[in-house]
C-alpha cells in the first residue's frame, strides 16, 4: 500500500474566487473548495445590496475563511487565479472583461447567452483562458458524448428534447437542453438554428422531418432533468440524465479550474476538460 500524498501547501494551491457567493450554487462551490486539498477560496462576490456583504464567505459552514463577501469586483479578484461564475449573462460578461484585464481565468456555468454575447466571450478568451459550458456535471457531459454517437447512427429519426427545472429558473430551454440540440445537429452535419422548434400551439401541421423539438417543464425544486427521444419506425431510443444535487456541478467546476492551470488563453468546454473530444 502506498502512502497517501500530502495535501498541497497553501502557497501551491490554486486560488479561486466565486461569483454569486450567497446563492445556492455559490455556496455549493465554496463548500467544495473548502473540502479540496489543492484549491483555496480567494474571493467571494455578490451583488450590491446583498445582505451577505461583509460576512465571512464560509460563515454558513460554521467556520472562518478570512474571505469577506464583497461587491467590489476588482477587490474580490485580488490574488485569485480563477473565477467560477454561475450568475447571469450580463454580469458574467462584465466579470469576464475585468478578468481578462487582470489575467484571472474563468470557469463559466452561466446559461442564456445570446450568440453576440458568446462572441464577446470568444474575443476575451484570446487574452485569458476560459471554460464555458452550460452544464459542468461530469455525468451530463458523458451523456452529451452518448448523444453524439446516437445522432450519427440514427440519421432520419425524429428527435425531441424534454427538460425540467425548478420554478426559479429564468431561461428556457435550459442551456443544457440547447447544448444537447447543438451536439446532435453537429453530429448530423447540420445546425441547430436551422432545425429547432421551440413552440407548438394550435394547428401545427405534421411534424417537419428534420426538426429537433424542445419541451420545457418548470416546477418545485427540480435540479435538472433532461431526456432526448429518438423516435424511429417501430422502436424508440431515450437517453436521460437526472440531477438530484448541484454537487456534481461544483465538482465539475473544480475540475475545470484544475484543467486551466498553465493555459494562458483559449475558450474550452467540458469535453476538453474530461478528454471527450474526438
Amino acid at each position: 500500500m502506498t502512502a497517501a500524498a500530502a495535501p498541497a501547501s497553501t502557497t501551491s494551491r490554486r486560488r479561486v474566487a466565486v461569483a454569486g457567493a450567497t446563492g445556492r450554487m455559490g455556496r455549493m462551490l465554496i463548500e467544495a473548495i473548502a473540502a479540496s486539498d489543492d484549491l483555496v477560496l480567494a474571493g467571494a462576490l455578490d451583488l450590491p445590496g446583498s445582505p451577505g456583504l461583509g460576512q465571512d464567505a464560509m460563515a454558513f459552514l460554521g467556520r472562518a475563511s478570512g474571505v469577506a463577501i464583497t461587491d467590489d469586483l476588482r477587490a474580490g479578484l485580488g490574488g485569485a487565479d480563477a473565477l467560477i461564475d454561475f450568475t447571469r449573462p450580463e454580469g458574467t460578461l462584465a466579470h469576464a472583461a475585468v478578468c481578462a484585464d487582470a489575467g484571472v481565468q474563468l470557469v463559466i456555468g452561466t446559461t442564456g447567452f445570446s450568440e453576440a454575447q458568446k462572441a464577446q466571450l470568444q474575443a476575451l478568451s484570446q487574452r485569458v483562458a476560459m471554460v464555458l459550458a452550460p452544464n459542468m456535471g461530469v455525468g451530463v457531459n458523458v451523456t452529451l458524448k452518448l448523444l453524439q454517437l446516437a445522432a450519427r447512427s440514427l440519421q432520419g429519426w425524429d428527435i425531441e428534447i424534454v427538460e425540467a427545472h425548478h420554478k426559479h429558473k429564468v431561461d428556457a430551454p435550459s442551456g443544457t437542453a440547447l447544448k444537447m440540440g447543438e451536439v446532435i445537429a453537429e453530429a448530423q452535419g447540420t445546425r441547430l438554428a436551422d432545425r429547432a422548434v421551440y413552440e407548438r400551439y394550435g394547428h401545427t401541421g405534421e411534424r417537419r422531418a428534420d426538426s429537433i423539438g424542445f419541451a420545457t417543464v418548470r416546477g418545485g425544486d427540480i435540479v435538472g432533468d433532461h431526456t432526448v427521444l429518438f423516435a424511429g419506425t417501430g422502436e424508440r431510443v431515450e437517453i436521460t440524465h437526472k440531477s438530484s444535487s448541484r454537487a456534481g456541478y461544483a465538482e465539475g467546476s473544480l475540475r475545470a479550474v484544475r484543467f486551466l492551470a498553465g493555459r494562458p488563453s483559449g475558450l474550452f468546454d467540458m469535453f476538453d476538460v474530461l478528454g471527450l473530444q474526438g
